[in-house]
């Protein structure tokens, strides 16, 4: 009987090794091969380098340097992540445009409808890999299996810098091995329960009864794991699933940060996401202020508003008020980061605008600003109470990327 296309592995996930770190030893030649952190007071990303001496996020700075005392820690360069990330979407929608994006560095491809006019899938992995080199200059790891999760599961197995095919008739050989924390899906909450029963492998976990399953981690949960362990989980991508949410953060570092600061970080976040939203033509009906504290603690705060809107003085304003009801928390734990999302999406072909009764134009100003930055850079136009803090960012982002803080190229050329 002929293959079907779903009884093939057909489906890739591409998968960036740590990503942010990688980025930065792409741009800087000083820090290639050598142990390297990303972050402020909490790590955000480490090197391969770094990884292997124990260094994990989201650790303290202080901590990852006592197990690596020659780690080397940059601060994030957000903006330069975003355009490595478009660059290799480009690679990804150029393979196939069945692209299901999970994050900014990765993403699951499905090339089943290639199988007449291209390669075998894992020769479209291996050229997906050497064209994100070549292109994008950073390191990449690939998947390939009949099912997104499987595919999942063989990039981690595979990584750093791998390739690795599961076929279907070897997805039980290559499962059931694995150690429990290596599915997808199952964190460490999970994998410690599951060990406490003796259950240290998927094939441990094949062994017993759905309903066995679903009394020990509950229905949905036992379910899920059922299906992952006899290669059960769908088959196909999600490509035309809508963004939920859009959003950004900031690590600060170590404290006490003086509150004006903090207020004008916030503040270049939204401008940041508010742009990104006016971009893509969506409105927002939710900010979720995220703090994260000195002791690891995260806290959220969200306020929704009777309309959508994609207005950078309503959003910004709602942030502020979620930042000013937060402070006695702030005050008691310590500030390390924080982030703003906006969520509750919806297109922006239909809009309920705020009359400008007070004279001004809001939606105007975002518009020319939007301009600018479409023109010259997102970072041509900053709040002028972020210039003084982030100037010395600014002249590191220069000096790395080659370009002017106006967006223009500027010699001598990145090395």
């Amino acid at each position: 009987m002929p293959e079907g296309p779903r009884q093939r592995a057909a489906i890739l996930h591409a998968d960036l090794d740590a990503f942010y770190a990688s980025v930065e030893q792409r741009d800087e030649p000083r820090l290639r091969g050598r142990p390297v952190a990303v972050g402020g007071g909490v790590i955000l990303a480490a090197s391969y380098e770094a990884k292997r001496r124990g260094v994990r996020t989201p650790m303290g700075v202080r901590e990852a340097r006592g197990l690596c005392p020659g780690l080397i820690v940059v601060r994030p360069r957000f903006e330069a992540y975003v355009e490595a990330s478009r660059a290799v979407f480009e690679v990804f929608r150029a393979t196939t445009p069945q692209v299901e994006a999970v994050s900014i560095d990765e993403a699951f491809l499905d090339v089943a409808g290639l199988r007449h006019i291209d390669v075998a899938p894992v020769e479209i992995g291996a050229r997906l890999r050497a064209q994100v080199r070549e292109r994008v200059g950073l390191p990449i790891t690939v998947g390939v299996a009949r099912t997104p999760f499987l595919a999942k599961v063989a990039s981690r197995v595979a990584k750093p810098d791998g390739l690795l095919l599961v076929e279907p008739d070897g997805e039980a050989a290559f499962l059931h091995p694995l150690p429990v924390e290596q599915l997808w899906g199952v964190g460490e909450v999970t994998a410690r329960r599951l060990r406490g029963y003796g259950l240290a492998t998927a094939g441990d976990v094949a062994q017993l009864p759905a309903s066995v399953l679903r009394g020990v981690l509950g229905p949905a949960a036992g379910g899920h794991l059922f299906a992952v362990v006899h290669g059960q989980t769908p088959v196909r991508i999600v490509t035309d699933k809508p963004r939920g949410s859009v959003g950004a953060q900031r690590a600060l570092g170590p404290g006490p940060h003086p509150p004006e600061h903090v207020r004008s970080a916030l503040l270049a976040l939204v401008d940041r996401v508010c742009r990104r939203l006016r971009a893509g033509h969506r409105t927002a009906r939710t900010v979720v202020l995220r703090l994260r504290f000195a002791d690891y603690t995260r806290a959220t705060r969200s306020r929704s508003f009777a309309f959508a809107t994609a207005s950078g003085a309503e959003l910004a304003s709602a942030a502020l008020g979620l930042l000013d009801a937060a402070e006695p928390l702030i005050a008691a734990r310590g500030l390390t980061l924080v982030g703003v999302a906006l969520s509750g999406l919806e297109h922006d072909d239909m809009v309920q605008p705020t009359l400008p009764l007070d004279g001004s134009d809001a939606a105007g100003l975002d518009r020319a600003t939007d301009a600018v930055a479409d023109r010259f850079g997102a970072g041509t136009v900053r709040r002028a109470s972020m210039l003084g803090r982030e100037r010395d960012v600014l002249l590191d982002h220069t000096a790395r990327s080659g370009r002017s803080p106006d967006g223009r190229v500027s010699p001598p050329a990145r090395p």
